[in-house]
């Protein structure tokens, strides 16, 4: 509980000008008042704005952490802004039922990030993971989650057969080739083991990849991210953009911030979304293919959300009369899911990872 590091830090900002109006001291345990007195002595803030900041059991602790600090306040009255009563009630039933739910739902989180030297570094997917993570606590379970490289799959250390101990399979977003061919494997085992699917972005563009090659008889689909020269390229670069990359301008060529889709009725995604219309946040840059679709709905996979032109494939999907759970969505929803408000479609596919 040594004070001397924060007293220098305060001094090193003070060497460049800036004064703190605030200092969160992070410690295992919280400050006591004789520390807050001593940093607030040395660093030249008023006691209050010494705000303690332990160690605590989940992240979502840390709002109701500092509100007992009275940082709230604190903040409104640094910043000039009109004191408002602070009502962290629904925030706290959330947090309660997180740290109560104890019925466990495991969750496979198929990617290809996961692993750095001998390291795990899960962090690479937190938005998707904190999404399935709030989503399953409102629905009173709370998801156990696997990661799994899907190099490991593709090289064959992991049989396809490790994934029949979970209720639901994900494939996140990402880019490259690396373990592309082991992702593919483990949507074809969803798929064909009625196992609960849910592919976003890249998840999504790989399961028409799959579907292409093992349902539709497009033998050599691919993505042309990864095999320029594929025989049935059914993800692709627009034909608008292709002029556009050739001359190495790709800054322009992704699909960037917030896209409307509309829902076909009576597909699942209609049922999860409960509307025909949704806004959500894209960052990609390939798409399906148009000169495929016809050929891959007749064969049975679901578009049943596009672009309001029709051009873009927005959501994939296999009926329910042939798949339990099986869905691919091109845009990224953990960036619109919230801790108070999940998004429906990780509600969903944790509804559907229950049920199994």
């Amino acid at each position: 509980m040594k004070t001397k590091p924060t007293q220098y830090a305060a001094r090193s900002l003070n060497s460049v000008g800036l004064q703190a109006d605030v200092i969160l001291a992070r410690a295992l345990v919280a400050l006591d008042q004789k520390r807050k007195e001593k940093i607030a002595i040395f660093c030249n803030i008023p006691t209050e704005r010494v705000i303690s900041a332990p160690d605590v059991e989940s992240i979502y602790d840390v709002p109701g952490n500092y509100e007992q600090d009275g940082l709230g306040d604190i903040l409104t009255d640094v910043l000039s802004l009109k004191r408002r009563k602070t009502d962290l009630s629904e925030w706290e039933r959330f947090v309660d039922k997180s740290k109560k739910t104890t019925k466990e739902v495991p969750i496979a989180v198929v990617g290809k990030y996961f692993s750095s030297g001998e390291f795990v570094l899960s962090d690479v997917y937190i938005s998707v993971l904190e999404a399935i993570k709030t989503a399953g606590y409102h629905l009173n379970v709370k998801p156990k989650i696997t990661y799994l490289s899907s190099q490991d799959f593709e090289t064959g250390k992991l049989p396809l057969s490790e994934l029949d101990k979970f209720g639901g399979i994900l494939v996140p977003g990402g880019f490259g080739a690396t373990g592309v061919e082991g992702k593919i494997k483990v949507i074809e085992y969803a798929r064909t083991k009625k196992i609960p699917y849910f592919g976003i972005c890249y998840g999504m563009q790989l399961a028409v990849v799959e579907y292409a090659r093992n349902v539709a008889g497009m033998e050599d689909a691919h993505t042309t991210e990864i095999k320029k020269d594929a025989a049935y390229p059914v993800i692709d670069i627009m034909e608008s953009q292709k002029d556009v990359m050739e001359k190495g301008n790709y800054g322009g060529t992704m699909r960037l911030g917030a896209y409307p889709c509309v829902i076909k009725e009576g597909t699942l995604a209609h049922e999860i979304f409960g509307t025909s219309e949704i806004s959500e946040r894209h960052r990609h840059r390939y798409e399906v293919n148009p000169k495929y679709i016809e050929h891959i709905e007749k064969a049975g996979l679901v578009f049943s959300g596009k672009s309001p032109s029709g051009v873009l494939m927005e959501v994939a999907e296999l009926p329910k009369s042939e798949h339990p759970f099986f869905i691919g969505i091109q845009s990224h929803p953990e960036f619109l899911s919230r801790p108070l408000t999940p998004h429906p479609i990780f509600s969903a596919f944790i509804k559907a990872a229950r049920d199994k």
